[in-house]
């Protein structure tokens, strides 16, 4: 004889009440243990970001100190010329100068 459900489908289960089998103090223990993993899990992953932004930030301090470096020699080279240019006119007008 086939058991009939209260639906009437005998080829769907009987549906009980939800009844826990694991003790309350089991769960708790279950959960400080998962809480303990997700704490150590997220320390990791904090220290992993930290050394991350650490390399990001020593990549970006480098390339402000090159581009400093060029600045200051493309500015060398300004000077530089300024001088030149400076020293070229001193000696035209002395060689004119002369030529009187």
């Amino acid at each position: 004889m086939v058991k009939v459900n209260v639906s009437g489908r005998s080829w769907k289960v009987d549906h009980k009440p939800v009844r826990k089998n694991s003790a309350w103090e089991i769960r708790k223990l279950e959960r400080q243990a998962a809480d303990i993993i997700k704490a150590k899990e997220r320390q990791l992953k904090e220290e992993k970001q930290a050394k991350h932004d650490e390399a990001i930030q020593r990549i970006k301090d480098r390339r402000e100190q090159k581009a400093e470096k060029e600045r200051y020699e493309k500015l060398a080279l300004v000077m530089h010329r300024k001088k030149v240019e400076r020293i070229k006119k001193r000696e035209k007008r002395n060689k004119l100068l002369k030529e009187r």
